[in-house]
């Protein structure tokens, strides 16, 4: 199973309301779990059978931090969000520079990131014509399902 199945599977799972989905394959077991406690967060469980895994205790919430309401300049602006739960990168190895930084014109398909997933570098690609107007997540920063990574302003 590619990473695109199981990240189509958690879109999929989240929008469907179902409380818990657990798939089983030869070399992959998947649990994705959601529900009225944790509304917007999925649990996503790799294990191979070969190695003695342990679901990681469920973490804190983080804080809510109170927001200023949107001014009229930031109500146009698209949210990139992350796809799946790693390490966030700005640059392809530490001697490159970084993919984008703010002020950078970009096109559907430019490589904006890169997220490490289970030891695996995936390319985080836009899906959207823009400019960079801010950077929402430091370098080597852990990053979950869905969190905010770029605002694009698409005029």
């Amino acid at each position: 199973m590619e990473l695109k199945d199981i990240q189509s599977l958690i879109k999929f799972v989240t929008k469907s309301g179902a409380s818990e989905v657990k798939l089983e394959m030869e070399d992959v077991k998947i649990t994705i779990r959601t529900g009225e406690h944790n509304k917007g967060e999925t649990t996503f469980i790799q294990q191979m059978p070969q190695m003695a895994a342990t679901a990681p205790a469920p973490a804190a919430p983080a804080p809510v931090e109170e927001t200023p309401p949107e001014s009229k300049e930031e109500s146009n602006l698209i949210t990139v969000k992350s796809p799946i739960i790693g390490t966030f990168y700005r640059k392809p190895s530490p001697d490159k520079p970084m993919f984008v930084e703010v002020g950078t014109v970009i096109g559907e398909g430019d490589v904006l990131c890169v997220i490490e997933a289970m030891k695996l570098f995936n390319e985080i690609e836009s899906e959207v014509s823009g400019k960079i107007v801010k950077v929402l997540v430091d370098d080597a920063s852990p990053v979950e399902f869905d969190q905010p990574l770029f605002l694009v302003d698409p005029s």
